[in-house]
């Protein structure tokens, strides 16, 4: 057995790695910022503040898209940034990595997760890597071995993914380019549309923390900042809970859409095991308030709600790695086999 054993889960907004050996997880924004082109000005969390506020000589990425990686040389910067910050001064140590990857997307795609690790300069000996909805089953505590079935719909910023598994294994899958981050944009465009007022990304996603309501049961209201398109000038205005609901609805339709989809493919026994479990509800955006109860509403499962949704995925790596039967579930990207 390796020294040091590390899992990482690569999302669109955040990255999380972990260490077995100091049991300590960084969960931070995925995140970088550079000054003038190339300087390293920020990572992570500060540089996630910068966002929409940067002058024009500091360029703020997010090196991942749609759950896989799109600017590779920023996701080897973060990646070394943040395991120097994981491990101290002993940053590039190196030792064994498992790395959770989405099940619907290109073996071309999920190399890249791999080459990320073997290619940076972190000295990394063996390279795993395990499908996202079996990790984010272990994290909520299923018995992924069982023959019983289970349907875990996992909602983070810029994807859906639904997945049925059994036997340690994943039966159906799908991958929907539909997230927290679509209703950002649903509510900075209403806003627009019936107030004149731009807003920003960040503003939005506060707006949808303190305002959203799956099933249009809240009256609460939010004062949003941005500037009046008119005038050109800063405003503020204040947005209801029902204008927020009227923003989101068809989006989260879509999703439940995409779930009932899943649910006619499945088979009829392992359709029998999701009818008397329900479903697993997590990623970041679960967090919705009453999105259980709508998904209840219009399947007629019970939705099994985590206290701690967005990080289902990085807890099911480090059981994965801390538990030899378990390991049996990772896996190296088919290419690597062979090298």
């Amino acid at each position: 057995m390796a020294q040091h054993l590390y899992g990482i889960d690569l999302g669109t907004s955040n990255f999380k790695i972990y260490g077995l050996t100091n049991k300590k997880t960084i969960n931070e924004k995925n995140v970088i910022a550079k000054k003038n082109k190339d300087e390293i000005f920020e990572y992570g969390n500060p540089a996630f503040e910068m966002f929409e506020k940067a002058p024009a000589n500091i360029d703020i990425s997010f090196p991942v898209k749609f759950g896989v990686i799109a600017d590779i040389r920023n996701m080897d910067i973060l990646f070394e940034c943040f395991f120097k910050k994981l491990n101290g001064k002993s940053g590039n140590s190196g030792g064994d990595f498992c790395i959770a990857v989405p099940t619907d997307i290109t073996e071309v795609e999920k190399r890249a997760f791999y080459d990320m690790v073997a290619e940076s300069r972190v000295k990394s000996k063996h390279i795993n890597v395990v499908e996202k909805p079996i990790a984010d089953a272990v994290g909520v505590g299923i018995d992924v071995d069982s023959p019983k079935g289970n349907l875990i719909v996992n909602i983070g910023s810029d994807t859906t993914e639904i997945s049925v598994i059994s036997l340690g294994g994943i039966v159906l899958s799908k991958l929907i380019k539909t997230g927290g981050s679509k209703l950002d944009d649903a509510i900075c465009s209403i806003v627009r549309k019936k107030y004149n007022l731009v807003i920003g990304r960040r503003t939005a996603e506060q707006i949808k923390i303190n305002l959203a309501d799956a099933t249009n049961a809240s009256d609460k209201t939010w004062i949003a900042y941005g500037r009046n398109i008119v005038t050109g000038l800063p405003a503020s205005k204040e947005i209801s809970s029902g204008l927020v609901y009227e923003a989101i609805s068809e989006i989260l339709h879509s999703i439940i859409d995409s779930i009932k989809v899943i649910l006619e493919r499945t088979p009829p026994e392992l359709a029998a095991d999701i009818i008397s479990t329900g479903l697993y509800l997590t990623g970041g955006s679960s967090r919705i308030k009453n999105l259980d109860t709508l998904i209840n509403d219009e399947t007629g499962l019970f939705v099994n709600l985590d206290d701690e949704p967005d990080e289902t995925v990085i807890r099911g790596i480090a059981q994965i790695l801390s538990n030899n039967k378990l390991k049996q579930l990772m896996y190296v990207p088919r290419e690597k086999q062979y090298n």
